[in-house]
């Protein structure tokens, strides 16, 4: 029988530490259960997937400007015609596969600014290809939420439709599917892909107060905020600023995180506006290298939603700065409910409220994370045991995959 070729799909090596991390938890899945596998990429930084993690990669789109907004006749034709070129070169891309494979990230929602013809579009072009040429496409622990945007829905909910298997990372995204047409009886809930990757030494609480692990982002609201994005943005530097602020005051170091290339702008004004030595931004090129940061601080406060997962997963008492129904759920799942801060209207008077209250309670709160990355690991053994039963039926497992590259199990409705 012939290696089995599985192609993964998507805005990975494009800057976005989240989806790559997602990539990486594949990758490892892919290398520990199916190492004959011949495994290449279709995505926005073909460049940096092929260095990082050494399989062959494609650009997604034929057109380089495609994330360039298009002002003059020249650019708006090349988009168009970009569009067309992409029908073909995505056909013909999974035509050459037996399975592909879309890991993780919110492929299905439009929680924050999204547009029908970006990466949605591109979305429906590979699953409509999988099932006109019968190849195996599966969305894996993937985000959705619900859209009100008709195209864009439109355009989600038949790419659902047309993939043949699909998991979700939280209850929330499966039933945001099922109102949007979807059948989802035989979906399955497990954990985000990264909390399969392997989980750093932590340091642990010292006798002096230790540094302050701060995720930002280059917030301007949602896909239905666009009005307001520049107030909201404002707001939400404003609110964080202040906090830092008030942290430096009190002598606490404060270490600044971001999850996206894009999320440098607001690091740069914060380190501008407060002018600290005890502030200091991290250079984290991945998931990896975010969860070694927030293991060696005593508490986190961060707003991307990978961001969260990584101190989460480190075992650091965390405060989400949250900006969609995906951060609080993930808070309530590892028993944090009550430490969430709305993105949206940053209050630093009130999360400097939080925040003391989270580090007072910071022991107790490290069993609860301990308890329940114990729980999540076991789940997501069962994840990749249901993929593997899924898109590659023939073959026998290897039971050769450690718990730092997990697979999941079902969680009940």
């Amino acid at each position: 029988m012939s290696a089995a070729r599985v192609g993964v799909f998507g805005l990975l090596g494009s800057g976005n530490l989240g989806n790559d991390g997602s990539l990486e938890a594949v990758l490892g899945y892919l290398r520990a259960e199916h190492p004959e596998a011949a495994v290449d990429a279709l995505c926005g930084g073909p460049e940096v997937v092929a260095t990082r993690y050494r399989i062959p990669a494609t650009r997604l789109h034929w057109n380089r400007g495609e994330y360039r907004t298009a002002s003059r006749a020249g650019a708006i034709a090349a988009k168009g015609l970009g569009k067309l070129v992409d029908v073909a070169r995505t056909a013909a891309w999974v035509r050459r596969h037996d399975v592909v494979i879309v890991p993780g990230m919110g492929v299905l929602e439009a929680t924050l600014p999204l547009r029908p013809w970006g990466f949605p579009y591109s979305l429906f072009l590979l699953c409509a290809s999988g099932r006109l040429f019968r190849t195996r496409v599966a969305l894996v622990g993937v985000g959705a939420a619900p859209i009100t945007d008709r195209p864009t829905r439109a355009l989600v909910r038949w790419s659902a439709r047309f993939a043949t298997y699909r998991s979700y990372r939280d209850t929330l995204s499966r039933d945001a599917m099922r109102e949007m047409g979807v059948d989802t009886a035989r979906d399955e809930v497990y954990p985000d892909l990264a909390f399969a990757l392997p989980t750093p030494p932590a340091n642990g609480p010292s006798d002096s107060p230790g540094p302050v692990c701060v995720g930002v982002m280059d917030f301007h609201g949602g896909n239905d905020d666009r009005d307001r994005a520049e107030e909201i943005h404002r707001r939400y530097l404003e609110g964080t600023t202040r906090f830092v602020r008030t942290l430096v005051e009190d002598g606490r170091r404060v270490r600044l995180l971001t999850g996206d290339a894009c999320d440098a702008t607001v690091v740069e004004a914060i380190l501008d506006a407060v002018d600290s030595p005890l502030v200091t931004a991290s250079e984290a090129a991945s998931l990896t290298d975010l969860m070694k940061e927030m293991a060696a601080a005593d508490t986190v406060v961060a707003t991307r939603y990978h961001n969260l997962v990584c101190a989460l997963k480190a075992g650091t008492p965390t405060l989400a700065l949250s900006y969609a129904a995906k951060s609080d759920a993930l808070m309530a799942e590892m028993g944090l409910a009550a430490y969430r801060h709305p993105a949206h209207e940053v209050d630093a008077d009130q999360l400097l409220v939080q925040f003391r209250e989270l580090e007072k309670r910071s022991a107790g709160l490290r069993r609860t994370l301990a308890e329940r990355n114990t729980a999540v690991a076991g789940r997501l053994e069962r994840q990749f045991t249901a993929l593997t039963a899924a898109l590659f039926p023939t073959a026998a497992p290897t039971h050769t995959h450690t718990p730092t590259h997990t697979h999941a199990m079902r969680e009940t409705p």
